[in-house]
């Protein structure tokens, strides 16, 4: 990546994230892209350079993680499927606070903040839409791992149906449960779970 794209994806990234910290910190409702902009130190202008909503800003931090686990199960060295699916995934949602890159000074707080924002229905959609393209790209990274056709084999698109539903499942685990269970615990048990067929508990 060169100079100029690294600094489009780190505004693009900061962008997200202050979308995210202000939303949970104000609920969704009472953030402006103004204030977006400014915590992110740029102007509203470069903000709808990047994004046409506040939604799609949140949402982008979710795809960009599904994108990378997307690249990264590319470029893992020959292995079982499910282990190089289970490391690409902790390699995006290993960590258990919000970001390594940025911690958060109340982790309950935090995380009953991210619930509701979670619920708002105008922020649902942009995850449907981000979660759509990021199987896409997924389904294309286990097809290229596989040897199979992402056009005409479905065996990808299971895969990336259910790294999907692994991932938002142990998320949804991890936000409900007092205290919240660790999320590399709940991706860890999910893909094992997965690779054994899914066996009755």
């Amino acid at each position: 990546m060169g100079l100029r794209e690294r600094k489009k994806a780190e505004t693009r990234a900061a962008l997200s994230w202050a979308a995210i910290r202000l939303s949970v910190e104000h609920g969704f409702d009472n953030v402006k892209v103004e204030d977006i902009a400014e915590a992110a130190g740029v102007s509203p202008r470069t903000f709808n350079n990047y994004f046409s909503s506040k939604g799609e800003a949140i949402a982008a931090r979710q795809l960009d993680r599904y994108l990378r686990i997307a690249e990264t199960l590319r470029e893992r060295p020959a292995e079982p499927l499910w282990d190089a699916v289970l490391r690409s995934v902790l390699s995006q949602f290993g960590p258990d606070a919000a970001s390594a890159a940025h911690p958060v000074p109340d982790p309950a707080q935090w995380t009953a903040g991210v619930r509701v924002m979670l619920a708002e229905p105008a922020l649902q959609g942009e995850l449907l839409r981000a979660g759509a393209i990021a199987e896409a790209e997924i389904a294309a990274a286990v097809a290229e791992r596989t040897g199979t056709d992402v056009q005409q084999d479905l065996y990808p698109h299971l895969v990336a149906s259910a790294v999907m539903a692994a991932t938002n499942a142990a998320r949804a685990h991890h936000l409900r449960t007092d205290p919240p269970v660790p999320m590399s615990r709940l991706l860890t048990d999910a893909f094992t779970q997965l690779a054994a067929g899914l066996p009755t508990p």
